[in-house]
Formats: C-alpha cells, sequence, structure tokens
C-alpha cells in the first residue's frame, strides 16, 4: 500500500482486543502519532497511515459484508481524507473519534451515490444529502451507521440493508424480505429520513 505521497508501507494488522485497556492504548498511541506527524514528524506519520488503514478496514468491512468490493476504495478515499485534513485535526480531541468520523461521512457519501443510481427505488438525494452533508467532525462513534440502523423498524432497517448496503435489488429484496416491492421502496424512502432526522437530532 501507498500513501498519499506515494511512498510504500508495509500494513500491520489492527489488534483484535477491545477492552477499555486496549481500546485507550490504541488511542494514546494513534493520538501520539497524530501530534508528532503535524510537528512534520514523517515517520510518524507514515506509521499512523499503516495503523490506520488496518482500522478503516475492518470498520468498512463489518458495515460492507455484502459488498466488499467498496471496502478498499473507502479505505483510500478516507485515508485521502485524511491527509488533505490532517491540519484541522485538533490535538485536544479523541484521534479515534475523528478518524471514525471521517469514515462514517465517507460510508454515507457512499449510500448517497448508490440512492443516486438505484433504478429500482424512487430519487432519495434529498435525503441522502442531509446525512452526507452533516459536519463530519460532528459525526462520533455514538452515531454509528450500525447503532442508527438498529433503532430503526425492521421494515424500513432491512430495505435499507439489502438494497443500500447490500446493493440488492427492490425484487430480489422483497423475496428475501416478505415484504412487497412497494413495501421495500417505501421502508428506503421512510428509513433514510429517519436516520437524517437523527443525525440532526443528535447532540
Amino acid at each position: 500500500m501507498n500513501d498519499p505521497d506515494g511512498n510504500r508501507v508495509t500494513e500491520r494488522p489492527a489488534p483484535t482486543n477491545n477492552s477499555k485497556a486496549a481500546l485507550d492504548a490504541r488511542e494514546s498511541h494513534l493520538h501520539a502519532l497524530m501530534v508528532r506527524a503535524q510537528a512534520g514528524d514523517e515517520a510518524s506519520y507514515r506509521t499512523l497511515l499503516v495503523d490506520a488503514a488496518g482500522r478503516l478496514r475492518a470498520f468498512f468491512r463489518a458495515r460492507l459484508s455484502r459488498a466488499s468490493g467498496d471496502v478498499e476504495d473507502l479505505v483510500q478515499e478516507t485515508l485521502l481524507a485524511v491527509h488533505n485534513q490532517r491540519h484541522t485535526y485538533d490535538a485536544a480531541r479523541p484521534l479515534t473519534a475523528w478518524l471514525y468520523a471521517i469514515a462514517q461521512y465517507k460510508l454515507v457519501d457512499l449510500l448517497r451515490r448508490r440512492a443516486r443510481h438505484e433504478r429500482n427505488t424512487e430519487p432519495l438525494e434529498d435525503d441522502a444529502d442531509a446525512l452526507a452533508e452533516s459536519d463530519a467532525d460532528a459525526l462520533d462513534a455514538r452515531r454509528d451507521l450500525t447503532a442508527l440502523l438498529a433503532a430503526l423498524p425492521d421494515k424500513q432497517r432491512l430495505p435499507i440493508e439489502h438494497v443500500k448496503i447490500a446493493g440488492r435489488s427492490v425484487a430480489e429484496t422483497a423475496r428475501l424480505t416478505g415484504l412487497s416491492e412497494s413495501a421495500v421502496k417505501i421502508g428506503v424512502h421512510r428509513g433514510l429520513k429517519a436516520l437524517a432526522a437523527r443525525v440532526r437530532a443528535a447532540p
């Protein structure tokens, strides 16, 4: 894998220990790397990108298990955004929340693009834009897409998961969920509106 400046870096797998102590240690490690990178330490910056790539890949795979072909593109898009926005990072804030906020923004932007090109569903750009245009810095771990979807009723959550995330057609989704095709379309439309409302209302 190359960093945004074209340098070759060797990726290390992200640790799997998700205990609070491990998460705190990870945050301290990444935060220190970013602070040194902002001060001009290129070696720390390359190490940060390597660690971030592994964590981003796991983040996107968990949310796009049926559309894994988009994962690598999202990882690279997020790393590029990190590269372009690193000067805006406030060292008083957690680095991992900032990183995953950018990743969340990129994921929602992907959903917006899919909504725009979905032939079997009415255009939903307005609702998707409301999600995608939320300030990336304001989208922290509490607004994780999985948690937002879990709060929706099945008749909205399932159509979004199948049509917008897994990339299935309306007809296939109807067959798999037992909903009518009309109910699938309505579920996607109302579900995206509900998600947009939740993001806007989140503190």
